[in-house]
């Protein structure tokens, strides 16, 4: 991954980073659960970030989504 990816992996942390927000304010989830959410939020949003943009980091489903788990777990 090149420094031109960069910005497609900092869109996915950023909205994940306002998931888990909500998800912290929100009192009935419990802290453990956090991570879980943010890592399958990360994975659906390199899904879609695969088919949408151009120069997504990965090449394939897998990798968009272990690409999408990593930045949502950031």
């Amino acid at each position: 991954m090149d420094i031109s990816t960069l910005g497609t992996v900092v869109g996915i942390v950023a909205i994940c980073y306002v998931i888990g927000l909500g998800c912290k304010a929100y009192e009935k989830i419990p802290d453990k659960w956090i991570p879980v959410i943010m890592a399958a939020c990360g994975g659906v949003l390199g899904v879609a970030g695969l088919y949408t943009m151009p120069d997504f980091p990965a090449g394939d489903v897998i990798n968009a989504i272990a690409v999408g788990m990593a930045s949502g777990l950031a």
